[in-house]
């Protein structure tokens, strides 16, 4: 390893996302193998107002999208950090590639999850994670396997 370990709060600091389209409010965890993050859905968010009206949840790309953002664009950040190429992270754009999940339960307004990521491979600039959703009482939400890649702003 030629680069620099980065701290979760440094990590969460480069994530380009910004509200409304962030969907990480913390970072528990982070090691070149795996991350967790955490989120609380606010009840304020547009999205419900539509889906569904009278019984708002959280609609799946969304939590697909919070599952994208911490198991390849935060874990993504912390191993290009690693690997030597941070300065490069500014002139990185990670791009989701692809998907695989599964739903097995739904998110309420005002529920907090937790995401936990596990790396299958990184190299290349290319990041694939095993990644699963979980509310509070630890009961799993949604899990599957994701994947992005670094790209040229």
């Amino acid at each position: 390893m030629t680069g620099r370990v980065l701290t979760p709060q440094q990590v969460l600091d480069r994530i380009p996302h910004r509200e409304p389209f962030r969907f990480i409010d913390q970072i528990l965890e982070i090691d070149e193998d795996h991350v967790v993050s955490a989120v609380c859905f606010s009840p304020e968010l547009e999205f419900y107002r539509g889906h569904f009206p009278g019984k708002p949840i959280t609609p799946g790309v969304i939590l697909v999208e919070a599952m994208a953002q911490a198991g390849v664009v935060a874990l993504g950040i912390y191993l290009l950090a690693l690997d030597g190429s941070e300065d490069e992270n500014g002139k990185m754009l990670t791009l989701f590639t692809d998907a695989q999940v599964d739903f097995s339960g739904v998110v309420n307004p005002a529920d907090r999850v937790t995401v936990h990521a596990s790396k299958v491979f990184f190299r290349r600039h290319k990041l694939r994670s095993h990644v699963e959703m979980r509310l509070e009482d630890g009961s799993v939400v949604c899990s599957g396997v994701l994947s992005g890649m670094g790209v040229p702003r």
